[in-house]
Formats: structure tokens, C-alpha cells, sequence
């Protein structure tokens, strides 16, 4: 027994020096640092859910507030739907929706303590209060539809705070979007600090695709702010976990060779302390998740973006590696970490590209290595054009399973004519016209990936963040 005991503490201690390991070498990658903030600059955090501006930007809020710049934070949700996180907290299964309306509300107030630490007011808060994994839902499926969104969990289908600006208002995306516009085009922020495109969670994602449009919607009123999105949710990322103030916080070694250009924020030994503090005020979740949270707690914090891809109009595709312009690689997109190394190592090889040629958009997906014929995926596509309001802008998902596919407007399934998909051992290929997307200025695209091994077993899913495509 004493033996096994042993054996048990050795991997424990080699995979902590291996994680220590990793940490150092990673950290061995050369990235900018975050421009300093100037007095009366404004700054504004956009929070998927409340704990996401403490764990991601608690540093830059300090910062910020110590340069004399002004400060708000928008909370997209409340976070009433983390169940598994509540009953922890709790110590009983939550059924009724006031239940979980109240934890909404705490979630609400813990908020205001931890940024009461940082040096804010409650004054500085702005709580929206749409619903929790709701908000990509209502973003491709809910505009202009004259039935809004119904939370599962909750059962409601409207904004249920009372403090909230848009208490009672419909889940829909046009509400959404005027809120996010009003906040914006009020506050007119200089910096945007948001969650990042290629997060996996759904929140994070449609946050930032909101802003995006917002924007865009906007960029004849207000001046066009620098944006800085933070990652949050990652397969296997950060680690190790737990508190490491001793550690960087480094991207997650699937993106190191992306084209996101990282840029890093030094914290101090007092904002370092404050940040865990902070976090520390969530009780609701780290009861539950603090070796998770606290990992968060480091000796920087991260911001980065894709950079758009401009596509101009091709006659051919002769030299099909070379006219696709903009290579974007794919990443793990699973909740499981059971075989992240493996995950890793076959996304490595697997690439999204796109053209545009003879008015259509082109989708070539390359196969990672050593996977088989079987591959399906979905691929989302938001077009915008400046003259048509967003809401009637088709929401495209193109869903191909093998050599068959269906497409999406919405929640509508709409005549693929036209569309064209070509399977071939390495790729998959999508022609779709561009007056399918509403004839776009730009488009937001991501791809999601489902994909068979050689070996059989489970199917891991890879994706691509979601990237700005310009079509001249």
C-alpha cells in the first residue's frame, strides 16, 4: 500500500513539473505589451457573465483607474444558468425560475463587491441581463422573429431584473444589438476590452459578434475604438491550475503559431493580490471552480485578435494553395480534456481557407492527418451590408454530414440551389453565392468540425474562432 501511495505522489509530482515545464517554455515566446492607458481616456469591459472582467482584465481595470482613465463594465448576462455550480453553492437542486432569478441577482451583487475592490462604483455597472448560454441562440435564430428566445433552464423569454435598462424586453437579437449601441454610442469608449472570437463557450462567442455589428452600425456616428479581446474558455487551458502568481499567463499552445497577435499586460505585485481578491468575491463559483478561477491569477493577463482577411474577386483557382488568401488554422473546440495531447497534435494539421471567385464565396477545409472519409461539420455565416438592417440579414449554417449537406437561415431550412460541396479525401470544399449571405460588405465566419478517426472511437470536434472576412 505504501508503494502505491508512492508511485501515486511521483506522477503527481512529474505531471505538476511537467505543467511548471510547459509554463517556462511557452513563456519563452516574444509578445508585444499592452499600451499604457492616458487620463480621461475611456475604457470599456464587455462581460459575457459576471467573474469573466474579474478573471480577464481585474489588471487593466486597476491600471486604468490608477492612469485616470474612466472605466464601465457591461455585463451581457447575469450567469443565472451554471446549475451544477449552484447546487454546490446551495446544497440542493435549484428547480423553480425565481430560484434561479436569485442567482442571477447574487451573482449580480458579487460583481459589485469585486469591482468595489478595484475601484469602482456600482454606478460604473450596467447589467443587461439577457439569458445565460442563450445569447449565440438568439444571435443566429432570433431577429425580428415576433417570438423571442425561451430560456431551457429558466422558462423565460424576456429580460427578468428589474434594475436591468432593459427590464422586460424580448430575447431578440435587435434588442440585444440596440442595447450594446446605446452603451457605445453614449459612452463612446477609445478602448474595448471583449471576449474573444475563438472562445468556446457560446456566450463569449456571441459577444463578441454583437459588438462587431454594433460597430459597424455605428461607424458614421462614433470613432472606431481599438478592441481587445480576452480568452477565457479553452480546451485544457491555462494550466496548471490553482494560484500561480509566480507564473505567466501564456496562449494555449494550439494558437502559438495562429495568426493572433497576443499582446501581454504586466500586473504588479498589489494588482496581482487585488486580482485574487477579487475573484475570491465570486463564493457562488468558487466553491466550486477556484482551482480553476485562481489559475487566472498571474503575473500578466492576455489580449489578442485575429486580424480580418481582405478577399478580392479571382478569376480561377489554377494555384488553389497559393489564391486562398488567409489560412486559418483550427483548434480544439471540446469540453472534455481526457486526450487534449491528441487533440492538439491532429488540429495541428488541419486548416480552413477561404476565396471568393465567379460571386461566390469559397470554404476549403483541409483534413487533418490520418482521418478518414467520414467528416462533418458546420459552418456559420453572418454576412453584413451597410444597407440592409442586420436583423434581415440572412444567418447562415451550412451543416454537412459526409457527402450530404443542408443550410440554415436561421431556424428556416432554405433551397440549396447553387450552393456547391465537393468531398475529396484531404478537403472539403463549399461554394456558396454571395447573394446567399445578403451580398456582404463582410462576413463573420467560423467553422465547426466533426470529425471520424482511422481507429474508431469517439469523434473530437475542432474549430476555427470566428474571423472577419472583407469582401472588395
Amino acid at each position: 500500500m505504501i508503494f502505491y501511495r508512492q508511485r501515486i505522489l511521483n506522477i503527481f509530482v512529474f505531471l505538476f513539473i511537467l505543467c511548471l515545464f510547459l509554463s517556462k517554455n511557452l513563456s519563452a515566446q516574444d509578445f508585444q505589451q499592452l499600451g499604457s492607458f492616458k487620463e480621461g481616456e475611456r475604457v470599456l469591459i464587455l462581460a459575457p457573465h459576471p467573474d469573466d472582467e474579474a478573471i480577464a482584465c481585474a489588471g487593466i481595470i486597476q491600471e486604468a483607474i490608477l492612469k485616470g482613465a474612466k472605466v464601465k463594465i457591461v455585463y451581457l448576462t447575469n450567469g443565472e444558468h451554471n446549475e451544477f455550480v449552484f447546487i454546490v453553492y446551495k446544497k440542493r437542486i435549484v428547480f423553480r425560475k425565481n430560484e434561479f432569478i436569485s442567482l442571477g441577482k447574487l451573482r449580480r451583487e458579487e460583481s459589485i463587491k469585486a469591482m468595489q475592490l478595484l475601484g469602482l462604483n456600482a454606478d460604473d455597472l450596467i447589467f443587461l441581463g439577457y439569458p445565460d448560454f442563450g445569447t449565440f441562440s438568439i444571435f443566429t435564430r432570433f431577429w425580428d422573429t415576433g417570438k423571442p428566445y425561451r430560456s431551457l433552464l429558466t422558462r423565460i423569454s424576456s429580460v427578468p431584473y428589474v434594475d436591468s435598462p432593459s427590464f422586460k424586453a424580448p430575447y431578440l437579437g435587435e434588442n440585444i444589438l440596440k442595447d450594446l449601441k446605446k452603451v457605445i454610442s453614449d459612452y463612446r469608449p477609445d478602448k474595448i476590452f471583449v471576449s474573444h472570437p475563438a472562445d468556446v463557450n457560446v456566450d463569449h462567442k456571441s459577444l463578441y459578434l454583437f459588438l462587431q455589428i454594433a460597430l459597424a452600425q455605428l461607424k458614421e456616428e462614433t470613432p472606431y475604438p481599438k478592441i481587445y479581446p480576452y480568452l477565457v474558455h479553452h480546451s485544457g487551458w491555462p494550466l496548471p491550475r490553482h494560484y500561480h502568481p509566480e507564473l505567466e499567463l501564456n496562449p494555449p499552445k494550439s494558437f502559438l503559431d495562429s495568426d493572433i497577435k497576443w499582446l501581454k499586460f504586466n500586473l504588479t505585485a498589489e494588482q496581482l493580490d487585488n486580482k485574487k481578491k477579487a475573484i475570491l468575491c465570486y463564493k457562488s463559483q468558487t466553491q466550486s471552480s477556484a482551482f480553476y478561477l485562481l489559475a487566472f491569477a498571474r503575473k500578466n493577463e492576455l489580449f489578442g485578435d485575429y486580424p480580418a482577411i481582405n478577399l478580392n474577386h479571382q478569376a480561377n483557382l489554377n494555384e488553389k494553395k497559393v489564391s486562398f488568401f488567409g489560412s486559418l488554422k483550427m483548434f480544439p473546440d471540446i469540453t472534455s480534456e481526457g486526450n487534449y495531447a491528441e487533440n492538439i497534435s491532429l488540429a495541428s494539421k488541419g486548416r480552413v481557407n477561404y476565396a471568393v471567385l465567379e460571386d461566390g464565396l469559397i470554404i476549403m477545409i483541409e483534413k487533418p492527418e490520418n482521418i478518414v472519409y467520414r467528416f462533418s461539420t458546420t459552418v456559420y455565416l453572418f454576412g453584413y451590408n451597410d444597407k440592409v438592417p442586420f436583423a434581415e440579414m440572412p444567418k447562415i449554417r451550412i451543416i454537412t454530414k459526409h457527402k450530404n449537406f443542408r443550410v440554415l437561415n436561421g431556424k428556416r431550412l432554405i433551397n440549396s440551389n447553387g450552393i456547391y460541396l465537393k468531398l475529396a479525401p484531404s478537403e472539403l470544399t463549399i461554394k456558396i453565392p454571395l447573394k446567399e449571405l445578403g451580398s456582404p460588405d463582410f462576413i463573420l465566419a467560423s467553422v465547426r468540425t466533426y470529425i471520424g478517426r482511422d481507429e474508431g472511437g469517439d469523434s473530437p470536434i475542432y474549430s476555427t474562432g470566428f474571423r472577419r472576412i472583407n469582401i472588395n
